[in-house]
């Protein structure tokens, strides 16, 4: 069964809701068609792609599995899926969007794995990865969470290339949650956020993400990155 703490976490973030609405309106120009998401966790996300085209979630934990096929019936198609070895419960499928939302920071191998995303796209399709940002921030939420690492984007964007993909998108985003990170991972030395605060940032972020995009900072708690298989 999966750890205390990631539990915990994915279901506090479940009652998240505009977060997540957010973060899928963000990527919505990117989903179409036959979607893969990677790294499903309790379904908070493939709820909410659904909406956009036909999603095939995986995941590498049962209990997760478990739970995002009751959750979402026959809204999707769920099943087991590791990026790092590339094997996954259907065959030999290809996508015209492979998705994952805070995924690559717990993979060890993570060239290894952007590259077996890439194999399971379509000519012409996407990999789009929200992952978190600035190795600066890591901290104890990091380490609690089981994250290898944060990235810069200059970091994903040569990871991107380096796999084949053509990068047609990099920002930073949530700038205002990586203020709430760095005190409670860096000063505090949280082992997990407290779900309260979690509630405060839901109402007061909203009118910060909502100037996001118009406006690109150059810093945030997470890295949004697209890559174009050619």
């Amino acid at each position: 069964m999966s750890d205390e703490i990631g539990i915990k976490t994915l279901r506090r973030m479940e009652k998240a809701v505009f977060y997540n609405r957010w973060l899928v309106l963000r990527v919505k120009n990117y989903l179409n068609g036959d979607i893969l998401e990677i790294g499903c966790g309790i379904g908070n996300m493939t709820e909410l792609l659904a909406k956009y085209g036909k999603v095939t979630a995986t995941d590498i934990d049962k209990y997760y599995i478990n739970r995002t096929k009751k959750r979402m019936k026959k809204l999707a198609s769920v099943g087991y899926g590791d990026a790092e070895t590339g094997k996954f419960f259907f065959s030999d499928k290809k996508f015209d969007t492979v998705i994952n939302f805070n995924v690559l920071e717990h993979i060890e191998n993570d060239e290894k794995a952007i590259v077996n995303m890439r194999n399971r796209l379509r000519k012409g399709g996407r990999l789009v990865v929200v992952t978190p940002a600035h190795p600066t921030l890591f901290g104890s939420l990091d380490a609690n969470l089981g994250h290898y690492r944060r990235y810069s984007k200059a970091e994903i964007i040569k990871k991107f290339e380096n796999a084949g993909l053509v990068v047609r998108e990099t920002r930073y985003l949530n700038w205002l949650g990586a203020v709430g990170w760095f005190v409670n991972a860096r000063v505090l030395r949280r082992k997990i956020l407290p779900a309260k605060q979690l509630s405060l940032y839901v109402i007061f972020s909203t009118p910060f993400l909502f100037l996001e995009k118009f406006i690109s900072l150059p810093f945030g708690l997470s890295v949004l990155v697209v890559g174009e298989k050619p």
